[in-house]
């Protein structure tokens, strides 16, 4: 797998306000921001947990600290559909 370096410029008292690191601030960031994607339906759990830098059992972990449910159904026929077809 290649990866991409993305840095991003930040007020310093960020850290300071949110009494992080850097590096636990980063972290966090990935964690939220792949939640919200999965949340929005752009990426898979499997995405989602490769962007947040955690195994798939982790990834569904944060998603019940977000409040955020780990199914993606968009409408009740898909979940009746996901129901009946298994």
């Amino acid at each position: 797998m290649s990866t991409v370096q993305v840095s991003i410029e930040l007020p310093q008292d960020v850290f300071s306000a949110l009494r992080q690191d850097p590096a636990t601030f980063v972290q966090e960031m990935r964690i939220a921001a792949a939640v919200k994607w999965y949340e929005m339906e752009r990426i898979s759990q499997a995405k989602a947990a490769e962007i947040a830098g955690l195994s798939r059992a982790e990834f569904l972990t944060a998603l019940t600290t977000f409040g955020i449910t780990p199914f993606q159904y968009s409408s009740a026929d898909d979940l009746v559909e996901e129901v009946t077809s298994g």
